[in-house]
């Protein structure tokens, strides 16, 4: 079953991010609860952790800015 990966809502006026860094190569292997990549908002640069383990399908290219809930990647 593939999860998607969301930009999640990381502080209350939150409405978009810009994608810094993935942690893991496409087609690697994301461990659920291990930093998955990297995002950007207004104040400050977090580490996000994948929700599920499995081969990562990025979809989202670093450095773009992505609303709140767009699909990053897959992990199937």
């Amino acid at each position: 079953m593939a999860i998607e990966i969301l930009l999640p809502k990381i502080g209350f006026s939150m409405n978009e991010g810009v994608l810094a860094e993935w942690l893991v190569a496409d087609g690697g292997q994301a461990v659920e609860g291990q930093p998955l990549y990297a995002l950007e908002s207004d104040k400050s640069t977090n580490e996000v952790d994948s929700p599920a383990t499995g081969t990562l399908k990025i979809i989202a290219q670093v450095g773009e800015t992505y609303e709140v809930g767009t699909v990053l990647g897959i992990i199937e």
